[in-house]
């Protein structure tokens, strides 16, 4: 391949939704559009047995709806490289962008940067088995909550995210335990407030369970109980649960990008939130890899959409990136 066939107008690094559709809303608007993604396409989607939640369709599974996405966006001409894995980025002298992965360089006017997150795992004996809502084990309690309606769960966490899916998780199961390893939580008073104003009400599906571990997933097929260990007396108890919700934090997989663009302590990729500009003129974010991101499959396609409508405007106008946002920006429609 000349350099001249290596260069893109943009490159998206990363084939999950938010990938997939920032390639094909790029693609559709014929720029030169190549993903590079280091597995297969889906991201954490690609694990999940039933998707309900998103727009426009009642079901689907994460392997289908990911097929759908990849037909589409290479339908309009976009390229996808999988078994790529992006080593580092360099802002090049004339504007563009370089590219190294493993074997090859390659060169775009801009990119889009949606590598993803991963779900914090617990590391017990039974995690990975079930590692599905079907089984039994999920990391998203607003994703999966309605497929444990009328079910006993346990939920593991003490940060906001844990307690705002608890909560969430109480309205359809028919008991949830949570479990945190602290005598406190550490999420937002006001949060705090509201899961106990739930705890202490009258014939309650809820309970909390303080210094406290789950150290294994037990089942067969699916999981039956969850053995826990009361960290004060190093007890161990075999709870009975059709379901344990993991909400302990996400990993962004943005090791790549260290000295590259602003990260955040936790690694997730600085940005404004309108246009998804990062610190890098050229190179715009998508997906639950950002700041603000809401970790939803149809929150990260949306970021797609929106960093490849402003691709135009940054080739347009260099100038624009150091600009503020405003509302006088509308870029057109499809």
């Amino acid at each position: 391949m000349s350099e001249k066939e290596k260069l893109y107008d943009c490159i998206v690094i990363g084939a999950g939704p938010a990938g997939l559709a920032a390639a094909l809303y790029a693609a559709r608007d014929r720029f030169k559009t190549l993903v590079l993604e280091k597995f297969f396409p889906g991201g954490q989607i690609a694990n999940t047995d039933k998707i309900e939640n998103y727009p426009g369709i009642p079901e689907i599974d994460g392997p289908g709806l990911i097929e759908k996405m990849q037909s589409q966006a290479t339908g309009f001409g976009a390229q996808i490289k999988t078994g790529t894995q992006v080593t580092q980025l360099k802002k090049l002298d004339n504007g563009n962008i370089e590219i190294s992965c493993d074997e090859d360089k390659y060169t775009a006017r801009a990119v889009i940067l949606t590598p993803g997150s991963d779900y914090k795992k617990l590391g017990v004996p039974g995690e990975d088995e079930f590692r599905n809502a079907g089984a039994g084990v999920s990391y998203c309690g607003t994703c999966d909550a309605p497929f444990f309606r009328g079910k006993e769960v346990v939920a593991v966490g003490g940060g906001n995210t844990a307690l705002e899916e608890t909560l969430h998780l109480a309205k359809f199961a028919e008991k949830v335990t949570l479990l945190h390893r602290r005598d406190e939580f550490r999420a937002t008073k006001v949060l705090q407030e509201e899961l106990l104003e739930k705890v202490n009400q009258p014939n309650s599906n809820l309970i909390i369970k303080y210094s406290t571990v789950a150290t294994k997933i037990k089942g067969e097929s699916k999981v039956q109980a969850v053995e826990l260990k009361d960290l004060k007396t190093d007890k161990l108890q075999d709870y009975p649960a059709e379901g344990i919700f993991i909400f302990i934090g996400t990993i962004p997989n943005t090791e790549f990008l260290k000295g590259f663009v602003e990260l955040t302590e936790n690694g997730f990729i600085k940005c404004d939130s309108a246009y998804l500009r990062t610190s890098v003129p050229g190179v715009f974010v998508a997906g639950d890899c950002r700041v603000g991101a809401a970790m939803q499959l149809a929150t990260a396609a949306g970021d797609g959409v929106i960093a490849a409508m402003m691709l135009k405007q940054y080739f347009r106008d260099k100038n624009w990136w150091n600009e503020e946002v405003s509302d006088t920006l509308q870029p057109g429609g499809w």
